[in-house]
């Protein structure tokens, strides 16, 4: 774990440019769609989330308790006051879990390295693209978990997916988010004098990964009209971080952070669908979400990841001082609030 000056040898010729090359990093973007809820510090390690509505209320299919079908009023006789309702209410509890990890270097490194300033600072922010990491995919394995699942083409398992997204699959996904009264996550862009802008509808959102981004950018109608709009044509809005474009009610965010489950469709055959083994189809989690479908819990004044540096310093375990060290920890949870706004699509890609 420790890092030592022969792991990164100075340079013996030619002249190395002073900044150093980019790493790539994924677009993080779950936490932009769901409800935080910082822990204060010194409290629990729990958080509640409660929905009230009135007693008496129904879910409706595939929704968890109440609120949506909610009680008719009662009529009321001349001078007879009629029996009053009363509130009730659910909560979703969640425990947050601490995360970290950390790199050592050497006190040799740190006195002679030529180049162990911008090192450190590499160190730390490898660190922190991994901490930030480390949130998204853990965010993201919670919520491909979720119970709301449609597959493309009308078929009825993972095993079976072997076609890619099309605007029927988008349109029952969203018809059967409003019918659980599921509110957008944006409201609507209107077009403007500028050259080709298209209005925006009020949209849900919609997490990919980049090997489907062709298939949303060639989504038609029944009349083999394009159903996709650029982010480019956007009219006085910036786009979302990772956007891709939007389609009616929907619109598409990237990330690689978002992948398949490799091999788990139907056989390869002559579909022409992308498939890591040449055997069977990898399908791809769409994951469609509205306002209030899930919340994360972060603790209180550690919403970002903690980035610590200690550099060498004589201890019972290191009494020559000859090892520092860089590293990170946070706190996280998330929880899923509400099954029926978030509905997640399995789907191949085209190859």
């Amino acid at each position: 774990m420790t890092t030592k000056y022969g792991d990164i040898t100075p340079r013996q010729a030619g002249h190395s440019v002073a900044n150093f090359l980019k790493r790539a990093a994924p677009n993080l973007i779950i936490e932009r769609f769901g409800q935080a809820y910082p822990l204060p510090r010194n409290a629990t390690k729990t958080a509640k989330f409660r929905r009230y509505f009135m007693e008496g209320a129904t879910g409706s299919a595939g929704s968890d308790a109440g609120a949506f079908n909610v009680p008719k009023g009662k009529v009321i006789a001349e001078g007879v006051t009629p029996a009053g309702s009363k509130l009730a209410h659910k909560d979703y509890e969640v425990s947050i879990v601490q995360y970290g990890d950390w790199m050592g270097f050497t006190d040799v490194m740190q006195d002679t390295h030529e180049d162990f300033p911008q090192a450190l600072r590499e160190m730390t922010d490898i660190l922190g693209e991994q901490a930030a990491q480390t949130m998204e995919e853990l965010r993201f394995n919670v919520l491909k978990a979720g119970t709301n699942v449609f597959y493309a083409d009308l078929v009825t398992a993972r095993s079976d997916v072997d076609a890619p997204i099309d605007l029927a699959l988008q349109r029952r996904i969203v018809r059967a988010l409003k019918r659980q009264n599921a509110r957008p996550h944006t409201s609507m862009i209107t077009s403007s004098p500028s050259y080709q802008t298209k209005p925006i509808e009020p949209a849900f959102i919609a997490l990919v990964h980049p090997d489907l981004e062709n298939d949303i950018r060639n989504l038609v109608d029944a009349n083999g009209n394009p159903a996709y709009i650029n982010t480019k044509h956007y009219a006085g809005v910036e786009p979302i971080p990772g956007e891709i474009g939007s389609v009616e009610n929907v619109r598409y965010v990237s990330s690689t952070v978002f992948e398949a489950w490799e091999s788990a469709g139907a056989a390869v055959g002559v579909t022409g669908m992308l498939a890591m083994d040449n055997t069977n189809i990898d399908v791809y989690p769409i994951l469609y979400l509205a306002r209030d479908a899930f919340g994360t819990v972060p603790l209180k004044g550690a919403q970002a990841a903690s980035i610590t540096v200690v550099q060498p310093k004589p201890t019972e375990t290191d009494p020559l001082a000859q090892r520092g060290t860089a590293g990170w920890k946070t706190w996280h949870a998330t929880v899923i609030l509400q099954d029926a706004f978030m509905i997640r699509a399995e789907v191949a890609a085209t190859a």
